[in-house]
Formats: C-alpha cells, structure tokens, sequence
C-alpha cells in the first residue's frame, strides 16, 4: 500500500516555531521516529476505541458493497495519530493514500493535479483541512459530491467551463481546529470523528510497544513513568522514551525504570504532570500578576511573551484537562490544584471567587 506525498508536502504545525520539548506538533526527527514506530493495522493501534470500532463497521460495509468509504473528517489536539490512522485506514481497505496538507495546495491546479491522478477507491489525505483557501475548496466541493472536477480555461470572454470525470475516492480531512472548517465543507464528510487525549495507562502501552521495536528494554514502571508526562498525547510519549533511552545508556545501565525517567525527564525541565518551565510560567503570571485571575486572554499572552491563539491553542488544552485553569466569562482564573502543584498559597476566599466567577 504505497503512500504518496507531494513534493512541497508539509503539514500546518510544521510551519509553528515553537521548539519546546513538549510541543505537541510535528517536528523533524519525529518524522522519522513516527514512520519506524507507526502502527501498521487497526489492531496495533492503541486507544480511540469508539474511533476504531466505528470505523472498522464502515470499512468492512464498504468492502463488502466495494464501493469507496465516505467521506472522513478527524479532529482533535495535535499529535494523537490522525495521519497514522488514515494511512491505517488505506492499508485496512487495500487502496493507494496520497498525502498532502492544507497549506500545500496554493492554486485549484494543485489539488486539481492531485485528484486526476486518484485511482478507484484510493485515499486523499490533507492535513490541516482548514486552511484551505475558498478558491481551492470551491474545487473540491463537486470533486467529493458528484466525483468531478469543474475547471474554468481562459479569460474573460472566451472563458469556458470544462468538467472532467473522476474515479471514486475518499477524501481524509484532518485538523486541529474544526471550528475554523467551513460549513459547506464540514457538511461534505459523511463521518466526523474527534480522537480524544489518551490515558497514561493508554500510552504506557505504546511507550512499551515503541521500545520493543527499538531494541531498548524497559519496565512496566519506566513505561508509565514517560506514559504519565506525556500530556496525553502519543507523540510526546514516543519523543521522551527516544530522549530516556539515551539516558539510560549513558548515566544508567540501558535499562529503562521509573528511576531513568524521572532523571532524564526532570533534567529536561519536564515536571511529574508534563508540564514544562513555559507551562509553568503561564500559571504563575495569573497567580503573580493577577491574583489568579481572572485575566484576558490577550493581556495574560502580552505578559508572557507569547501569542494568545498559541495560548489557547497549545497550552491550554492540558492545562484544562488537568483542571488547572478555568474559562470565565471574565477571563482565565487558576484553580486551587494548580496552586498546590505549584507549591503557593492558596488564599482562603479564592475558591468561593472562583466559582461565583463561573456561574457569572
């Protein structure tokens, strides 16, 4: 099952500066740690397992009738495996998958190039969905509906429309902000799937599976211990066991324990929860600058150095999850959890402030 992928092919969050050892968006050397430890099969793929069961109905209905699957869109935080699945998808259906991104396809010719080339059944894949043009989606519109592509030839007067015949295919949309998707095109996928942050039980799993594949031994408690600062989130599980492991054979004796990893992830300024020194800092200028808040979103990314959609797009996903920080009508407050962890103070009355903010 040959994967395709265009020349000038890179994804959205690649074009992101943030270099923080626990940015969640593709960098470099994950390209290559992620194609050697990519699961192959349905089976192999750890997690997501409403994701998976509902998918393995459509792709066996789909064989059975052999007719190409609908139409996928997959949504959620970066780096839980949505290019993986689709190529998953492809090998599970037999079929050619050819990769790109929204930010690739600059012109209708571009996509209009790619889709001429889609056999029966094969899989487009774009990743970043939502950051294509209008112009380019205005191609794509009749290409999923009717299997055809409109082209407008010439200028002005002489100007004509031609439309070109297409095979059957299946277009895998993927994006970390769903809600920048355009409805006609939203409405275009017949199967919307979000893939939810994983479990540390989950990702200990693949942390375990992932060593096996390197040769790098590793016990049940190393496993969870990187599982456990991972943020959820597989590909920072894949990063720190590459970064323990060359702990371990230099200050350890190439054996991965819990040990290791809390040596080797605490000296990369990665704290027991995941979190990092910019994580850190954020929590602390709301508690410092802001009482614990509330504060604008805009003021709290000026007082940090940082930009506010990078704010609430990266950091505060987890930040949530872990119940650290709350969205107020009036702005971003922390919780009490997010004192303790920090080992401040909590004041007496903030709790009560808090959720009366909440209810506002």
């Amino acid at each position: 099952m040959p994967i395709n992928q265009s020349d000038n092919f890179h994804t959205g969050a690649e074009l992101d500066t943030d270099d923080r050892l626990t940015a969640t968006h593709e960098v470099p050397e994950d390209r290559d740690n992620e194609n050697s430890l990519r699961p192959k099969s349905i089976d192999e793929y750890v997690g997501q397992e409403t994701v998976k069961e509902n998918l393995s109905v459509f792709m066996k209905a789909a064989k059975a009738r052999d007719e190409q699957l609908d139409h996928v869109l997959l949504h959620g935080p970066p780096g839980l495996g949505k290019t993986t699945l689709a190529t998953i998808i492809a090998a599970e259906l037999g079929v050619n998958i050819k990769v790109t991104s929204g930010p690739a396809i600059e012109k209708p010719g571009d996509l209009a190039a790619i889709l001429i080339t889609l056999g029966r059944k094969d899989i487009l894949f774009i990743d970043e969905i939502h950051r294509l043009s209008r112009s380019i989606e205005e191609v794509l519109y009749p290409a999923m509906e009717d299997f055809v592509l409109d082209l407008m030839m010439g200028k002005g007067p002489s100007a004509r429309s031609i439309r070109i015949p297409l095979q059957p295919f299946t277009l895998i949309g993927a994006t970390t902000r769903a809600g920048q998707l355009t409805g006609p095109l939203r409405d275009r996928f017949g199967m919307l799937f979000r893939l939810e942050l994983y479990t540390p039980e989950e990702l200990a799993s693949i942390v375990t599976r992932s060593a096996g594949i390197l040769g790098t031994p590793i016990t049940e408690e190393g496993a969870y211990e990187i599982a456990r600062r991972s943020r959820g989130t597989p590909r920072l599980a894949n990063r720190f066991l590459k970064r323990v492991r060359d702990f371990a054979e230099v200050k350890g004796n190439g054996i991965i324990d819990s040990g290791i990893a809390d040596i080797a992830l605490s000296s990369l300024d990665v704290d027991t929860l995941g979190l990092d020194a910019v994580d850190r800092r954020m929590l602390t200028a709301i508690i410092k600058h802001f009482g614990g808040g509330p504060v604008g979103l805009e003021t709290l990314a000026a007082v940090i150095g940082e930009e506010a959609i990078t704010l609430e797009d990266v950091y505060e996903p987890y930040l949530m999850q872990l119940g650290f920080i709350n969205r107020t009508p009036r702005g971003r407050c922390v919780t009490p959890a997010a004192y303790e962890h920090l080992g401040i103070p909590f004041p007496g009355n903030g709790a009560k402030d808090t959720q009366q903010l909440l209810m506002e």
